[in-house]
């Protein structure tokens, strides 16, 4: 190689390395105002308040997301000091339990602390080796994300009043004129392999790694399952009657007696409105009703990502395209959810709608590492859930953040959590 190609290959990846530095700085900074436009006017209550045994108060995750950051790039890439040890218990996701985590310091103390740990973040980003360490910086973006949907989340549950709802029906379907849809609009998956997962540098260690995988054709919902739809169920008494529910789904109903999804609104603007706030028991007994079933996560995938003619899967359901407002409902762009076929330009290849965004959906497998699964960057990120305890959830929600919206995403809960950004689609197998 000549001097000259040399010089030439040494300025390019100078470029690179500098405009990847600009583009992380920018991820970050859009990040961080978005998860700090939760907490404008919030008070000191509700800043602290434990409102659900599986989540912590909001200022803890606030806190968590600064400790987070501080750890791995500034103690563990860096080399640098703890900036604040006192902190380390407090925030440690090992560290207090849930129900401990309600002492926390001010809402503008631990802004203080986001502030000084990201000022030498950023710093320590005009000089950190990219080309070993990008995949942890795209990891904390993502861990940011995730902690801020779960901010979004808990304040959803502390805001029973009827009043909200008054408000957001004002806004309803501004733009998203939503037509009837037809209970059974369904889509044939024809039988073949297609590749699950992701190997791409933003993919989390539980995407990796890409493998391909037979199934057999099914059916599976064109849309989720809408308030309307889910109405038929409230009003057969399915809440009422166990022949729909499976034993360990009748148990957990006898333990929570319920009679309808959580924050469930009856009124004709929200009938096309995904049905959310539904345990994965009640998406389970919701399908026997109906005489389907929930979608294994693979099929679920396959259906939102794999493009027959072009013999590929997709980042996106729409294609390789960063989702924004035109594709998906998320990043609480409206902050609620919207018609399930509001988007039609955010179709899959087989033509479902809402595949991202809207409403995270419940599946029926259990969450688990694929073959050749390798932790990062820690054990506990993933595998400790590996316990056939938690159920997967795909797609997103309309308070997902962009950079943990794909198809190979993979989320999990418990199967008697009701989250209120959670709803479902239904499968069936074989020909009609």
């Amino acid at each position: 190689m000549t001097s000259k190609s040399i010089q030439s290959n040494s300025k390019n990846a100078l470029s690179l390395s500098i405009d990847l530095r600009q583009q992380l700085k920018q991820w970050m900074q859009n990040c961080r105002a978005s998860t700090l436009a939760l907490f404008e006017e919030i008070d000191g209550e509700t800043f602290c308040r434990h409102v659900h045994p599986d989540f912590s108060p909001v200022g803890w995750h606030l806190g968590h997301i600064a400790y987070t950051e501080a750890l791995w790039l500034l103690e563990r890439s860096a080399g640098l000091e703890p900036l604040f040890p006192e902190y380390r218990r407090l925030f440690a996701a090992d560290g207090l339990p849930k129900t401990e985590r309600v002492k926390l310091p001010t809402l503008e103390a631990i802004r203080d602390y986001l502030d000084i740990v990201r000022n030498q973040v950023l710093s320590h980003l005009e000089t950190a080796h990219l080309e070993e360490q990008e995949r942890l910086w795209r990891w904390l973006i993502q861990h940011e994300s995730q902690h801020s949907e779960t901010i979004t989340f808990v304040l959803q549950l502390q805001r029973l009043q009827d009043w909200q709802f008054g408000r957001l029906e004002a806004t309803l379907g501004q733009g998203l004129q939503a037509k009837k849809l037809d209970r059974f609009d369904m889509v044939e998956i024809p039988a073949g392999e297609f590749k699950q997962g992701n190997n791409d540098i933003d993919a989390l260690d539980n995407e990796q790694p890409i493998h391909r995988l037979y199934l057999d054709t099914y059916w599976i919902d064109r849309y989720p399952v809408t308030c309307r739809q889910y109405q038929a169920f409230i009003e057969a008494g399915g809440y009422q009657n166990s022949e729909w529910w499976s034993n360990s789904g009748w148990k957990w109903l006898q333990d929570h007696p319920v009679h309808r999804p959580l924050y469930w609104v009856d009124a004709p603007e929200w009938e096309n409105h995904p049905v959310c706030g539904v345990s994965w028991y009640e998406a389970e007994a919701y399908a026997r009703f109906v005489g389907k079933r929930l979608p294994t996560e693979a099929e679920w995938e396959k259906a939102a990502s794999w493009d027959l003619v072009a013999g590929r899967r997709r980042t996106y359901p729409w294609g390789e395209t960063t989702p924004d407002a035109h594709y998906c409902n998320h990043d609480n762009q409206v902050g609620h959810t919207t018609p399930v076929n509001g988007y039609p330009t955010g179709q899959s290849a087989y033509g479902l709608y809402d595949v991202l965004g809207n409403v995270w959906e419940w599946t029926d497998s259990w969450f688990d590492g694929y073959e050749g699964f390798v932790n990062y960057p820690y054990a506990g990120y993933s595998k400790v859930y590996f316990d056939k305890q938690h159920r997967v959830l795909r797609g997103g929600s309309w308070a997902t953040r962009p950079w943990v919206l794909r198809c190979s995403f993979r989320n999990w809960y418990h199967p008697g959590v009701r989250q209120i950004l959670a709803g479902f689609r239904c499968a069936r197998s074989g020909s009609q």
